[in-house]
């Protein structure tokens, strides 16, 4: 149990934060994201070649899609429990750990079934950092920079997909450009003959740089103090938000977790229920926006509209592009302007253009320039809300003692209905057509815009002590 009195007699070296040392921690911290982004849409460029090669059926080719997301469930089912037993940092080395593996066994699979349990081994590291890598940053931000920190983890995860789609389209360049010129050896075979290879180990590099750095980073502060380390949570604590503030957020984190429950029933209690709703729906909601349709398939869709090969990766980047700079508007605004308005007018958007596009589709001819017109909208409202804002508000609505199987509860939310998501849309594609496919997403989307309304409170500028308290309240 944490001691007041103890934050009183514990000497530390300063008196005021250090917003660079706070900056450090959060950009390694955010590199979860990023090879969260790059996992999930390196696929993209992948999936015609490999169903090519594999001669895969529309059900299959989901299968390979959305196999990683099986692991993103597994990992997201049991990184609550292991990070709340032992600590946030071990287990995002861990995940580094799956991400480096993934890369490595992805590039050389002799099999197509090799493939996905590689795939399903990164799909583990993603479940982990997407949880660990918000929630790391979440404990240790200061209240009234914890919106736009959080959310550079998303910001991470957008520059992951646009890194992705950066290196998936110089690599299939670089492919067609030297197959006549490099005709054997493994560089041919990799990346040239069957540089989907390429692509799947074009993430070793970054994963092998955040495994590195995550061994410069200390302990969550917070985690700490549940463990009751107080010297050592008041030190960390102290260098990003100050002495004096370190000992007011631990005394007041004190005083809840006499009053908190260890056990995830706890949610279950008045006022804490709302929260539960939050953390469950607020998930689901963002991935039934389709948004991880046009990260999986764009390419494909692409194609299929009258894109030639080079110009469909390079709308791909376009899109990753938007999804960059809309996300830098969330992170600036989500402090000023709060949680709540984002979410309802990125609901809002999302809702009125994924109709638009089940009404384009259902033209005879479709405008492949309008197509990626209405994707780089659709994709934009969801980066300056849903994408980035979800992440913040899962991370700061759950009280200390179960805050990371909480989040875990909500992170395998995420991943059940993106799987669902990304399993379902070949089958849907092929059987109802797209119009009627996005009119689906369209529909299921329009309750968020209520539920966020009466629902989800504003957080902003407040600590996760106060936000804990108003839920008891």
């Amino acid at each position: 149990m944490v001691d007041n009195k103890h934050y009183n007699d514990v000497a530390v070296s300063h008196n005021g934060g250090n917003l660079l040392y706070l900056s450090r921690l959060c950009f390694i911290a955010a590199l979860g994201g990023l090879l969260f982004g790059f996992d999930t849409a390196v696929i993209s460029g992948t999936v015609d070649s490999l169903r090519i090669q594999y001669n895969l059926c529309s059900m299959m080719e989901g299968w390979v899609v959305s196999s990683a997301l099986l692991g993103c469930i597994i990992g997201a089912c049991f990184a609550g429990f292991l990070s709340d037993l032992w600590g946030r940092k071990k287990i995002l080395i861990l995940a580094a750990i799956f991400f480096l593996l993934s890369a490595v066994g992805s590039a050389l699979p002799p099999t197509v079934t090799v493939l996905i349990y590689a795939r399903l081994l990164g799909g583990v590291g993603v479940g982990i950092a997407s949880m660990l890598s918000p929630l790391y940053i979440s404990e240790y931000s200061p209240a009234h920079l914890r919106g736009r920190l959080v959310a550079l983890y998303q910001l991470a995860i957008v520059l992951g997909v646009l890194l992705a789609y950066c290196s998936n389209a110089l690599i299939a360049a670089y492919a067609h450009a030297n197959s006549d010129s490099i005709t054997e050896g493994i560089v041919h075979r990799i990346f040239v003959a069957e540089f989907w290879r390429g692509m799947f180990l074009a993430e070793a590099l970054p994963a092998t740089v955040f495994l590195v750095l995550l061994f410069l980073v200390p302990e969550s502060p917070r985690w700490l103090a549940k463990q009751g380390d107080n010297e050592k949570a008041l030190r960390y604590l102290s260098r990003v938000i100050g002495q004096k503030e370190a000992r007011r957020e631990l005394g007041q984190l004190s005083e809840l977790l006499e009053k908190e429950e260890a056990r995830l029933s706890y949610l279950f209690k008045p006022g804490l229920r709302v929260a539960l709703w939050i953390g469950i729906l607020l998930p689901v909601f963002s991935q039934i926006t389709g948004i991880n349709v046009i990260i999986y398939y764009g390419t494909t869709i692409f194609k299929q509209a009258g894109f030639a090969g080079s110009s469909a990766f390079g709308t791909q980047v376009l899109i990753g592009l938007v999804n960059f700079v809309f996300t830098l508007f969330a992170i600036w605004k989500v402090d000023k302007l709060g949680r709540k308005p984002l979410l309802q007018a990125g609901a809002i958007g999302m809702c009125l253009i994924l109709g638009v596009l089940s009404l384009f589709f259902g033209k005879e001819k479709v405008s492949s320039s309008m197509l990626a017109l209405l994707f780089c909208l659709h994709v934009g409202c969801f980066a300056f809300s849903f994408g980035p804002v979800v992440w913040v508000v899962v991370a700061e609505i759950f009280p200390t003692k179960i805050r990371g199987r909480a989040m875990s509860v909500g992170t395998f939310m995420v991943w059940i209905s993106c799987a669902l998501v990304a399993q379902s849309f070949p089958y849907l594609r092929d059987n109802l057509g797209p119009a009627k496919t996005f009119m689906m997403y369209s529909i299921l989307l329009l309750p968020s815009i209520f539920f966020i309304y009466f629902k989800v409170p504003e957080t902003k500028g407040k600590t996760l002590e106060e936000i804990e308290t108003q839920w008891q309240k």
